[in-house]
């Protein structure tokens, strides 16, 4: 435990960054796919006949391009920003693995990110004022520049899945760097690379809808009928090629990883849905339902498709984001990066050691020397810490140390995914003889498929159960045990 606990009550700090990955996902992948809609439209707006209806074009691209720069640069910067934030506070040696194992990917993919922000402020002010196939050009250029940043973003997310085995080989050895390009080019690479191009495309013609929808179909019906029907084509790829890559991806996916939705699968029936089946199913619920809004709605009736319609299509693809990003991280269990480091941030390699050890021997963040204190409770160095007996809601500075650093990444005590409503109705005993089943981790648990081991000392597990126990049972039973 090298590091303090980010403590997020109720919510938990997962769900900080779940939160903060959803809107930026959808904001970050229309800036690749609404990168190359511009430039499209734009071209196909020049081809056309000097006219009009050209005219019209051109100008709704110019209100498009100022949503899409306020959105992208400003919105999607900002949320990029929170998730480095939320991600180094969570979980600080995933964290540190991944900066140190690629470094230049990042430095490359800031380079391509600067080029993005400097190109689409260009696009947009230069609208009119630069000749046109200049305009197009930076257009381009922008959408080269946004391909990247997916293109080396894409390595280090499914990384994180599938480090494949020859990183593995040599992790821990100092020697990672060696084998950068192997890492980068997992076996979910490139999988997972089509599967996202597929979605940036389908975004870009959904909050194309978003603006589309809001020109006046009384005073400019061709243009509104013309440009709602060539947004939604933009979804026709990714629905088509959806399935094949979504089956491709799955055959990449290591069986170890995969028995949490086959278990949902073949346990339906008796109700013991998994997380990722119930994940994959709104996926393609949701999935459906937007074809069927945008074909019967927008492409079949242009002229009334509103913006109360392109809102209901753009929150049915928030869903199905959000329920993707979920199933991918959930698909790591019990890992956040695959066969190397639990979710929890204890390397795979460094068990054995902390089992011998224990789990705070090299600790700065307990407080009492073990003594028994308030949660939360800060002392003065040196003073004794003040006695259970007379505080009306403790806990053990050692468990609970143990239970923010080994179980605090997935559960809180009474919010999401509450520890208390868990274990309630069991006493110490049976508290204690499930955090040693955690220990044991032997291969028949139900609980290896998707949590780490409880790593540490018999004195780690008993710590551990004393604090739970203090906080599932209250205070009084707590201190009678500790008493007997």
């Amino acid at each position: 435990m090298n590091y303090p606990f980010w403590d997020i009550p109720i919510l938990g700090s997962g769900w900080v960054i779940g939160i903060i990955a959803i809107f930026h996902v959808m904001i970050s992948q229309f800036a690749v796919g609404g990168g190359l809609y511009l430039p499209m439209a734009e071209r196909k707006a020049l081809r056309m006949p000097e006219g009009q209806l050209r005219t019209d074009w051109l100008n709704q691209l110019a209100s498009h391009s100022k949503f899409f720069l306020v959105l992208t640069a400003v919105f999607g910067t900002v949320s990029g920003v929170g998730i480095w934030f939320a991600i180094g506070l969570t979980h600080p040696e995933a964290t540190s693995t991944l900066i140190h194992n690629f470094v230049f990917g990042w430095a490359m993919e800031w380079v391509f990110f600067l080029v993005e922000l400097t190109t689409i402020a260009v696009y947009y002010s230069t609208w009119g004022r630069i000749d046109d196939k200049l305009h197009l050009k930076v257009g381009w250029v922008y959408a080269v520049a946004s391909a990247f940043t997916l293109i080396i973003i894409n390595g280090i997310l499914t990384f994180m899945l599938t480090p494949g085995d020859t990183w593995l080989a040599v992790a821990g050895t100092g020697h990672e760097a060696s084998k950068f390009w192997y890492a980068f080019f997992n076996p979910t690479y490139w999988p997972s690379l089509f599967l996202r191009c597929c979605v940036c495309c389908s975004l870009a013609g959904i909050w194309a809808l978003i603006t589309a929808s809001r020109i006046d179909g009384d005073k400019q019906p061709e243009l509104k009928t013309t440009m709602v029907k060539w947004s939604v084509r933009w979804l026709v790829p990714s629905f088509v090629a959806m399935p094949v890559l979504m089956y491709w991806y799955y055959k990449m996916v290591p069986s170890s990883q995969k028995v949490l939705l086959q278990l949902g699968i073949d346990t339906i029936n008796a109700g013991t849905f998994s997380a990722v089946t119930r994940m994959a199913l709104v996926i393609v619920v949701t999935s459906a339902t937007i074809i069927g809004v945008a074909y019967f709605l927008a492409y079949r009736n242009p002229i009334d498709f509103n913006l109360s319609h392109a809102m209901a299509v753009l929150l049915l693809a928030l869903i199905a984001t959000g329920a993707g990003e979920y199933s991918r991280e959930m698909l790591r269990k019990p890992y956040v990066i695959g066969h190397w480091m639990y979710s929890n941030g204890v390397r795979v390699t460094y068990v054995a050691r902390i089992n011998q050890e224990g789990y705070l021997a090299h600790s700065n963040w307990i407080w009492g020397q073990g003594q028994p204190i308030l949660s939360g409770y800060l002392t003065v160095p040196g003073a004794p810490a003040p006695s259970i007996l007379n505080m009306p809601e403790f806990s053990y500075s050692r468990g609970e140390a143990i239970f923010r650093g080994e179980c605090g990444s997935c559960h809180t005590l009474g919010g999401y995914r509450p520890l208390k409503s868990l274990l309630a109705g069991r006493d110490r005993a049976n508290i204690g003889n499930f955090i040693t089943m955690l220990h044991e981790y032997k291969a028949d648990s139900p609980y290896r498929h998707y949590m780490p081991p409880m790593v540490g000392t018999k004195q780690d597990v008993n710590d551990l159960t004393d604090f739970l126990n203090a906080q599932v049972n209250g205070p009084q039973k707590a201190v009678q045990t500790a008493q007997k």
